[in-house]
């Protein structure tokens, strides 16, 4: 009898104690239960599903912050980047030439006086490529003709700056801090950049409206500062949307050597032959070259880039920018 009733305290203390047990780890996963927001985003890194984009806490751009608490601004930034996350092509060449041309466009700005944030304009513009639109604007900064001559820029039939980077990029600074010295707001400085000052002013007058985000506009400048900012945030953190980018796969920031004439070509590609450089590199290198000869009767100086044969080595690249291994994109 006694070891019965021996056996039987045993028995409830056990039971006693696992009770104890359950609701201590039920207290302990309710005071300790993970951040919802975390484990989505874990849940994105692993699975690698479609997945609806994440949109971040705070955001600015040019050092101004962006309303993300204004349901209209949160819907539209949420379908710029919903559409920018799954043109996966697109999307992953932008990554790749960003390896290459973001220092530079980055010393460009930090040089002539323009925000770092600015080079996500250049992305929304041209996807940094050398592109011409069929209202014939041009290059990284999708310069028209007649706005590049006002600014600086030399633009003709054999040589055109407005392919040139740094030239480029000088111009488009002067440009945007000219217009936001009117505004004084990045996001409307940006809007005139896609469609023209008067047109941004004219409809801030129209409807009494002082900024960006309440501004009825055109279709393209409504979704266009979205479409920058969407590009902030997706090249800022691009493993959080889905894009696994290697460094050792992006498009190599190159060595090259300058040389800097003033007098006429006559002939351009055996210029490049003579400098060591096939004309094809040639070419690439030093996009505002139109014509294979150049006309310079008034002695200007004219600034190329040129590589050499060492320098295209792809592991040589990777041996200079010390990316023998897996390292992620902005890691």
């Amino acid at each position: 009898m006694k070891k019965n009733n021996y056996t039987l305290i045993l028995s409830i203390c056990a039971i006693t104690l696992s009770i104890c047990a359950i609701s201590l780890n039920f207290f302990i996963m309710a005071t300790h239960r993970p951040d919802d927001e975390q484990v989505y985003k874990d849940a994105i890194k692993s699975e690698l599903h479609n997945f609806s984009a994440p949109l971040p806490k705070e955001l600015t751009f040019c050092g101004q912050e962006v309303p993300l608490d204004n349901i209209f601004v949160r819907e539209a930034l949420d379908r710029e980047l919903t559409s920018i996350m799954y043109q996966h092509g697109t999307t992953f060449q932008i990554l790749k030439r960003s390896w290459r041309f973001f220092p530079e466009i980055e010393q460009y700005l930090k040089e002539f006086g323009g925000h770092e944030d600015l080079k996500y304009l250049a992305v929304a513009e041209s996807a940094l490529s050398d592109v011409i639109s069929p209202a014939k604007a041009a290059g990284f900064w999708q310069f028209m003709p007649k706005t590049a001559k006002e600014y600086g820029l030399t633009v003709s039939e054999e040589w055109d700056e407005r392919y040139d980077l740094r030239k480029a990029t000088e111009a488009a600074v002067k440009y945007l801090n000219n217009s936001y010295s009117r505004f004084g707001d990045w996001a409307l400085t940006a809007a005139a950049y896609n469609c023209g000052e008067s047109g941004v002013k004219r409809q801030m007058e129209k409807q009494g409206c002082e900024d960006y985000w309440g501004l009825a506009i055109n279709k393209e400048t409504s979704r266009y500062v979205y479409r920058i900012l969407a590009y902030k945030i997706l090249i800022e953190d691009p493993r959080q949307y889905g894009f696994y980018v290697r460094q050792k796969d992006c498009h190599q920031p190159l060595i090259c050597d300058t040389i800097t004439i003033d007098s006429t070509i006559t002939n351009m590609p055996m210029f490049a032959k003579a400098l060591n450089c096939p004309y094809k590199y040639f070419k690439i290198l030093n996009p505002q070259v139109k014509s294979d000869k150049l006309t310079n009767p008034h002695k200007k100086k004219h600034t190329f880039k040129i590589i050499s044969e060492e320098n295209i080595s792809y592991s040589k690249a990777l041996e200079q920018n010390n990316l023998s291994g897996n390292t992620f994109y902005l890691e």
